[in-house]
């Protein structure tokens, strides 16, 4: 059996979510689990926004570090995704 064909990644995803569904209802039902405050959920969303904005800024300031194969897929700032129009 090789390495790749073993384990939860491997899996089928619809049986990657029943497993992980059942996980988190034990832990729900054990009061092990984590529930989530409108304020922990919103500096979490913050904290993610700003890395993903700061990856897009690197990789914009950065252009000739990146393969051709990776190019500038889904790095359009206009809702158009016209990325030869100059940005306002």
């Amino acid at each position: 059996m090789a390495k790749e064909d073993r384990g939860f990644a491997s899996m089928e995803r619809a049986k990657q979510r029943e497993i992980a569904s059942k996980g988190g209802k034990a832990a729900h039902q054990k009061g092990t689990a984590h529930e989530w405050t409108s304020e922990e959920a919103r500096e979490a969303g913050r904290k993610g926004g700003m890395a993903s904005h700061r990856r897009r800024r690197q990789m914009m300031d950065t252009p000739g570090e990146m393969s051709p194969a990776e190019g500038n897929a889904g790095m359009s700032d206009t809702p158009g995704g016209n990325d030869d129009e100059p940005l306002p």
